[in-house]
């Protein structure tokens, strides 16, 4: 290993290394001229003090020659330098994340965690030279801190960082690391990840560029007992007012250590409305149904609220979703009403039908539609073959009737695009229904008690219909296996196909029994209202039905004084709306086009941060890049084992502590080293 210097130049002080022996050898101290009458006993001890003198000088003047040279070492910074050592002489680029996830809220001996790191970002800066540039990342990934700042700025911009609902992947963190550095040409890169790594932060190998040197520091953490709601959901697809609804939550222990007697409480628009208490088993997930009822129309605000300490970030889980007054249902068909359709749903007020002929179809309006029935058209035509694929697999719920003379090549290729059963051939003989799949969720909670010989529909003449290469399900099959009416999964909606016309000719389905609560089932549950929550940092992205909109009109996302407005834009049956980063609250948003509410959107954190289980050295090792350093204080200094790292072993402290002592023994030479005195003592 070699001696280097950061600061070169510096060593041209040493050529003031002369001026003490300058001083030293032009002696320019004035005698004093004594006269003695007779000098004979003293020449000997002159000799003797003139030699102690000499000796002393030397040595002052040695003394004062080493404090100067090793004072000049100290300004030229010098350093041994080890294979980790950067090239000196150029700029530092460096960029230092802080995580102020939420778990970061933890306490420990310096505080909070968020505290200890934004400490620890300034030790870093402190770390390198004056000149040199860093990034400060955060979880929020922000458009300012994209940039390089000075170390002033820098510390100033660690200030303010605060907890935030964010919570990035490493590999994210280091992409966007790398996305800075690479663009600052010829400087030397390195990246600092301050974190207490979780485990959930890592999931597969990490890829990085091998010009950058990557240092994580991993703050120490205490495992914390959390129980959080994961996810909630409902079980009637349609809200109806004054109705039961049953809402399952879905609750999480993340501890290694049962959870004892956790309560739980539901809130609508502020009003308790379900009340529990759980326990739940070490590291497992548990799900949990909660009843309540006398909900009014309209836009529900809803609140699932745990009490578990000392974790509390997630102890809140906001929904939201519609309860209508009524339901709207589109029937479709070759041109004559369907007296049966019309009969069924005449019966319930809580279905308005909407009946149009297959050529006068709105396809503007389809999405915002939870069901469309088509019966009766001979032709279904490309165009509105094609819509209704979109319209399925959006989430919509379309129910075909074939009509008695149906071209079956053409709803072959209409139904088989939505990967649903078609129509192949017309069978004539008399038959009936053998079976009801009554595990479907049609059929649930339709029969209070199933009879053993129940009285199914009678077949004169039916279509045979095609096999699926998709999940199915059968809601009727006819005493020989065949489909009588299936319903297939198609994108996210439901296609259901029956084998039959609604003509008492071919069956007597459209008088029979089932065919009420068949049909009024299938609507219940064809809603596709829009989602019960959002994650933020990953729902970045909103669909919600066709709206449309000026540039004087405007969708804007409203929560107490906050308003944000997102960039919209228009397809083929919805609206996009694209929030990107600009959400960092959680809780319930009132989505508006200028003064009028559209919808009730929930927000809710991202869930992996309520894990508490960290990443170890092992683990780092086996997922990280080789090269990456993992830093730990300990008792030394980060700021000194930074500089050592970059900088190798500093040396510049040494020096000065060797320039006070050779001072020093300057001083002691000078006041205790009396040559004189010592020769006064030898015998004249």
């Amino acid at each position: 290993m070699y001696m280097h210097f950061i600061y070169p130049a510096f060593l041209f002080a040493l050529l003031t290394l002369a001026i003490p022996v300058i001083i030293h050898l032009f002696n320019f101290r004035k005698f004093q001229k004594v006269n003695f009458s007779n000098v004979q006993f003293l020449r000997e001890i002159q000799e003797q003090q003139a030699s102690r003198r000499n000796l002393k000088e030397r040595l002052i003047l040695a003394t004062r020659l080493l404090a100067l040279f090793f004072l000049v070492l100290a300004f030229a910074r010098p350093y041994i330098a080890n294979r980790n050592t950067n090239t000196t002489g150029k700029q530092n680029a460096v960029s230092v994340f802080v995580d102020n996830s939420y778990s970061m809220q933890t306490l420990n001996r310096e505080g909070s965690l968020l505290d200890d790191a934004k400490q620890k970002a300034k030790e870093i800066a402190s770390g390198y030279n004056i000149n040199d540039r860093f990034q400060l990342l955060t979880q929020d990934f922000e458009g300012k801190h994209q940039r390089l700042l000075s170390r002033d700025e820098f510390n100033d911009a660690v200030d303010q960082v605060k907890i935030s609902p964010q919570s990035r992947s490493l590999q994210q963190i280091i992409s966007r690391q790398q996305n800075l550095l690479v663009t600052q040409l010829g400087a030397i890169k390195s990246a600092y990840i301050i974190s207490d790594l979780q485990k959930n932060m890592i999931a597969k190998s990490l890829k990085a560029d091998s010009n950058i040197a990557i240092s994580l520091i991993q703050l120490k953490a205490s495992k914390l007992p959390n129980v959080a709601v994961d996810s909630v959901w409902l079980l009637s697809a349609v809200h109806r007012p004054g109705e039961s609804e049953k809402l399952v939550v879905r609750l999480h222990n993340y501890a290694d250590e049962k959870a004892d007697k956790i309560p739980l409480k539901v809130l609508i628009n502020g009003s308790q409305k379900a009340l529990g208490s759980y326990t739940i088993a070490a590291r497992s997930v548990q799900n949990d149904t909660l009843a309540f009822m006398g909900l009014q129309a309209g836009w529900q605000q809803g609140l699932v609220e745990l009490q578990d300490n000392p974790v509390t970030f997630d102890n809140k889980f906001y929904f939201s979703f519609n309860v209508s007054s009524q339901m709207p249902v589109l029937l479709i068909d070759g041109g004559t009403p369907n007296p049966y359709l019309k009969a069924v749903f005449a019966s319930d007020p809580f279905f308005v039908t909407y009946r149009v002929p297959d050529g006068n179809v709105d396809y503007a309006g389809l999405n915002s539609l939870p069901m469309v029935v088509i019966s009766d058209v001979k032709t279904v035509s490309t165009g509105l073959a094609q819509q209704l694929k979109t319209y399925v697999a959006k989430g919509g719920t379309l129910v075909v009737f074939p009509s008695a003379d149906a071209d079956l090549a053409n709803y072959r290729s209409f139904l088989q695009a939505m990967n649903a059963g078609y129509p192949e051939k017309l069978i004539t003989e008399a038959i009936k229904v053998g079976a009801l799949n009554r595990q479907s969720l049609v059929f649930k909670n339709v029969f209070e008690s199933f009879p053993q010989n129940p009285d199914l529909p009678a077949v004169k003449k039916y279509y045979q219909l095609s096999a699926s290469h998709g999940g199915q399900d059968n809601l009727m099959q006819l005493t020989g296996g065949q489909s009588f009416w299936t319903g297939y999964t198609s994108g996210h909606g439901k296609v259901y196909v029956a084998a039959v016309p609604l003509d008492e000719e071919y069956s007597n389905l459209p008088r029979h029994a089932l065919f009420v609560p068949v049909l009024f089932r299938i609507a219940l549950l064809s809603g596709h209202d829009l989602p019960l929550f959002y994650t933020l940092g990953q729902d970045e992205t909103l669909e919600i039905p066709p709206v449309q909109i000026s540039e004087k009109q405007l969708l804007k996302l409203v929560k107490g004084d906050q308003s944000t407005i997102p960039d919209v834009r228009q397809q083929e049956g919805s609206t996009l709306l694209y929030l990107s980063d600009q959400l960092h609250e959680t809780g319930i948003y009132t989505l508006k086009k200028q003064d009028s509410m559209l919808a009730t959107l929930a927000f809710n954190d991202n869930r992996s941060e309520s894990d508490m289980s960290y990443l170890n050295q092992a683990e780092l090792k086996e997922f990280m890049p080789k090269s990456t350093a993992l830093l730990t204080g300990g008792n030394a200094s980060l700021k000194g084992i930074v500089t050592e790292t970059n900088f190798g072993i500093q040396l510049w402290k040494l020096c000065i502590i060797l320039a006070l002592i050779f001072l020093a023994a300057e001083i002691l030479l000078i006041r205790y080293f009396k040559p004189d005195k010592q020769a006064v003592k030898q015998p004249v």
